[in-house]
Order: C-alpha cells, then structure tokens, then sequence
C-alpha cells in the first residue's frame, strides 16, 4: 500500500508544500489565494439606522378621542381589548387557518432554504463516484481484445470567494430571510385587523336590521292607526296611503341590510379559512357591537415605526439590496477555483486494492473578464438603482406607517363627536315623533308631521348605529396602524417547525 499523498495545509514553507503542487501556476493560485484572502469585501457595508419620526402625534390631544400618549403596552393580543369571546375565538382560528398566512409562512420557508443554498456557495463541493467499464478493440488495431477497468474515488471543487462575492450573497440571503419573517408579522397584523373590521361589520348589519325591524312594526300599528280613523271619517284615505308607503319604504330596506349581512358573513368565514355560511349559526346568536375600551395608549412614534412589521421589512430588503451590490462588484473581478480528484484505478475489481492503483489529480484556475461591453459596469449600475428604489420604498413606507396612525386617530375623534351629536339627536327625534302621534291622534296636526318624525327616528337610529360602527372600525385600524397583531420579541417559528 503507498503512503497516502501529503495535503497542502497553508504552509509558507516550500519545503512543506509537495512537488505536486510546485507547478508554476499552481503556486501563483496558492499564493494569491493566501494573499487575498484577507482582503475586505467588495461593496458598501449596510448601517442600520432608526428612521426620522417626530416628538409625537399631531392628534393625540384631541379631546374627544380615547387616545393618548402613554407609552404603549403589549398590543399583539389587542382584540382582548374588546372582552367579545367569539371575536378572540374568530382571530384564533383565522391565525391557524388563513390561506393567506399559510403562503407568507411557505415563502418564509423558501427563504430560509434559498439562505442555506447561497451559504453552500463558499464551501467546497465533494462528490463520491465509481465507474466500471468493458471494452473490446477492432481486431485491426487492437486484436479484438477485450479488457475490463474499474474506478472509484473523490472529487473535489472549490471557488475561492477571493472578493467577497459569496459573503456579500449570504448577507443578501439573511436580510431577505428577514424581510420574509416581517412579512409574516405583517401579514398576521393584516388578518387580524381584517377579522375584527368584517367582525364589527356583522354586528353593525345585525343592529341595523334589528332597527328598521323595529321601526317596520312602529310603523304597521301607525298604518293600523291611520286606517281606523279613515275608516271613522276623521281623515282621509290619503292618510293610510302615505302611512303605507312609509310603511314600505323601510321594509325595502331589510333585503339590501341582510345581503349585506350575508356578505360580511361569508367575508370572515374565508378568513377563519371556512367555507362561506359556516359561522351564519355562530354569529346569528347577536351579542352587539362591541364595546370601545376607555382609553388607548399609543406611544410616540419612534415607537410604532419599531412595532411595525411592514417597516422593519422595508429596511431588510434595502440592506438585502445593499449587499447584493457587493455581489454585482465582484463578478467584475477575476474568479480563482481549485479542483481535484483521488481514486483508484484497476483491470480488476480486486486490483482496486492494491498499491499502485491510487490516483490523484490537481487543477487550478483562473478567470477574469476582459471584454464585455459594459455588461458588468451595467449590472453593478443596475443593482445601485434597485438599492436607490429600496432605499425610497423604506422611506415611503416610514412615512405611511405615519400617516395611518394620525388617520387613525382623527377618524376615532370625529366618530366620538358624531356619535355623540346623533345620540342626542336621536332622543329628541323620539320625544318628537310621541309628540306628533299624539297630537295626530287628537286630530291637532296632519299627518304628514308624523310621517317626519318616524322618518327622522328610523334615519337617526340607523346613523348611530353605523357610526358607533365606525368607531370601531377606527379603533381597529388605529390598532393596525401602531403595528398590533404580532411581537417583534416572539421568535418566528423555526423550519423545522414550519415544515409539515
């Protein structure tokens, strides 16, 4: 058995480095893989930087919101908020079930596969085969002899990452890895909100209905009222008519309240990941509208751009696309690859192991571009434009996680005000509209006093409904807004985890 061939280990030393590898060119390759192997990486180094975001919120001291500037608590469970056991157990389920959260978490996954594929880039690559073969010569050239040879053995390759070009791509691959978990997080932030809004909206068409069925019944015994006294000559048959068509005017608007009702039903049994009318028997046992909590925290708003998760994976991908402008530098420059074999060759397959039958081979190579027309000063000019657009979108994006809050904030103030101003309305309507039947009944007004009234009670109704809904509606995308629906602390479920 021959002794087994001496390895390079990066010895300095000529002395220790075998003949094999004292070729000239391969000595240039060792050589300036040793020299430039401690050479920084090509491209600018990405620095995080908290993004520019004023003292506080222009609205937070509105008198009439619940809002106010108290550093914010915990908000990634902020439906319990609302104390509505269905609506916590809705957003439970569409959590777990969401077709939509189940595509972020696969390209999550892909992500951290994609990560693993780049970070093999800078190892060397081994590769096991064996080979048997038969082969039989022409009986001109060789006689007509057949002869048999076998061989196994290693192979090996590996591209020095002389200029950073592969480092520069993990560090692309990590941001993007990331970018993809803030994406999750936003996309949890998103259903959540959505869950709640088609939540309220449920209950919003319920006490709509509720009021015009009301209303529809006040309205029969008016008809039945006005029918008696033409039927006593005290008015006359236009009196029932009006009162019938008033009559009729509300029942038309119960079809157009329950399609919508149906809608906003079907609406969030797709997002609890159900199919459509599956929660009808669940939510058919009305509860109301939930009801708003006394006051809100919402902190400053340095603080909601660190919540947000849309943000956080804005500056990922910029620092992904910083990187990878490192990666564009490097293909401009030469590329170094070393390659080798060792194996066994034989006749026989029992030859395999005998002493001579070891082989080993050795390659190095070198590649840098000369001419290209500009294609790689192109590409690097290409990824600096991507990395400029990065750079705008985060911006942006600062700027609209911003503005949804002081949205926010404004929409909850005025439904405050607006609700308050119906509710007051809304008792004098019906002080009102007693007033009128009575005074109708002892024949001192006309009808068309009533008919006012009723309309007055039934719009009135109808429009606190609708804007205590909103209020809601405002609260939950204030909620949305200060990035509410996960916790940039809870680490992202591992692959394995994620893997079915």
């Amino acid at each position: 058995m021959s002794p087994a061939p001496k390895l390079y280990t990066g010895s300095h030393n000529l002395d220790d480095i075998p003949m094999t590898l004292r070729h000239p060119v391969f000595m240039f390759v060792l050589l300036a893989s040793t020299s430039l192997a401690g050479c920084s990486v090509l491209g600018p180094d990405y620095r995080s930087t908290p993004p520019a975001a004023p003292a506080g919120w222009s609205r937070v001291g509105d008198a009439a919101t619940v809002a106010h500037a108290d550093a914010v608590g915990d908000i990634s469970r902020w439906w319990q908020v609302f104390e509505d056991p269905l609506l916590s157990d809705l957003v439970e389920q569409a959590l777990r079930a969401n077709p939509d959260l189940a595509s972020a978490q696969a390209r999550l996954r892909e992500a951290r596969a994609r990560r693993t594929v780049t970070a093999a880039g800078g190892f060397p690559e081994v590769d096991a085969s064996g080979t048997a073969r038969r082969v039989r010569s022409s009986e001109t050239l060789g006689g007509g002899s057949t002869r048999n040879t076998f061989a196994a053995g290693f192979d090996a390759s590996w591209e020095l990452d002389v200029f950073g070009g592969v480092r520069r791509s993990v560090e692309a691959a990590e941001a993007d890895v990331q970018a993809s978990e803030a994406n999750l997080g936003a996309a949890q932030v998103s259903l959540v909100a959505e869950v709640a809004l088609d939540y309220v909206d449920v209950r919003a068409y319920q006490l709509r209905l509720a009021i015009a069925r009301g209303n529809l019944t006040s309205q029969a015994e008016t008809l039945q009222l006005t029918d008696w006294r033409a039927q006593a000559g005290l008015v006359s048959r236009q009196d029932v008519e009006q009162a019938r068509a008033n009559l009729e005017q509300t029942r038309a608007q119960i079809p157009a309240l329950e399609s919508a009702l149906a809608a906003a039903e079907h609406r969030l049994a797709i997002l609890a990941g159900q199919a459509p009318g599956s929660l009808h028997a669940r939510l058919a046992a009305g509860t109301g509208l939930p009801q708003v909590p006394a006051s809100i925290a919402v902190g400053i708003p340095a603080d909601t751009l660190r919540q947000r998760p849309d943000v956080r994976a804005a500056e990922r991908v910029l620092a992904a696309e910083t990187a990878r402008l490192g990666v564009a530098e490097a293909a401009r420059y030469p590329a170094f690859r070393l390659s080798g074999s060792i194996g066994l060759e034989a006749l026989t397959l029992g030859g395999l192991g005998e002493g001579g039958a070891g082989t080993h081979s050795l390659l190095a190579a070198l590649a840098a571009p000369i001419f290209n027309a500009g294609r790689l000063r192109a590409q690097v000019e290409i990824q600096d434009a991507v990395r400029e657009r990065a750079q705008a979108t985060y911006q942006a994006t600062v700027l609209t996680a911003l503005e949804d809050v002081e949205n926010a904030l404004v929409a909850l103030a005025r439904s405050r005000e607006r609700e308050q101003a119906l509710a007051s309305g809304l008792d004098a309507a019906r002080n009102a509209a007693a007033l009128a039947r009575d005074r109708y009944s002892a024949g001192l007004i006309d009808f068309q006093a009533v008919l006012d009234t009723e309309r007055s009670v039934l719009s009135l109704q109808d429009g606190l409904a609708s804007t205590r809904a909103d209020g809601l509606a405002a609260l939950v995308r204030l909620y949305k807004a200060l990035g509410g629906g996960w916790s940039p602390t809870t680490p992202t479920p591992t692959l394995a985890q994620d893997t079915p």
